[in-house]
């Protein structure tokens, strides 16, 4: 039984190390500041930025479930966080005036990135299966 709550607490607590760093490559990363979009009120960045840390989220859960192996976990989520961030970047040139866009409040904008993100995190998890 002890053996479960350790191996719980540790991928608890790698899990939301590796939520906190994806947080900190990401925000820092895109041409946006997030945050202060975010604090300021900014929907558009609110849903860019959810949409991000759950499809990176749902890799790491799944990695999570399919791998016994700690370093092996660590490694997969290090592969979903580059995936993540190469979305942003491809579908940022796709889309054009993305940032100007998210900055303005384009609420459309953000929804579709964040979409676009979920998408790719989910496809990302059933690879991992």
């Amino acid at each position: 039984m002890l053996s479960y709550v350790a191996n719980y607490v540790i991928y608890m607590l790698s899990g939301a190390f590796l939520l906190g760093v994806f947080f900190v490559v990401y925000t820092r990363t895109t041409p946006i500041d997030e945050v202060a979009q975010v604090r300021a009120g900014n929907s558009a960045a609110a849903l860019s930025l959810s949409g991000a840390l759950v499809g990176f989220s749902l890799t790491v859960a799944s990695g999570i479930l399919h791998n016994s192996a700690l370093l092996t976990f660590v490694a997969w989520s290090g592969g979903a966080m580059v995936v993540q961030l190469a979305v942003y970047a491809v579908f940022s040139r796709l889309l054009p005036g993305v940032k100007d866009q998210i900055e303005a409040g384009n609420v459309a904008m953000g929804g579709l990135l964040g979409a676009i993100s979920l998408a790719v995190g989910a496809i990302n998890a059933a690879c991992l299966s």
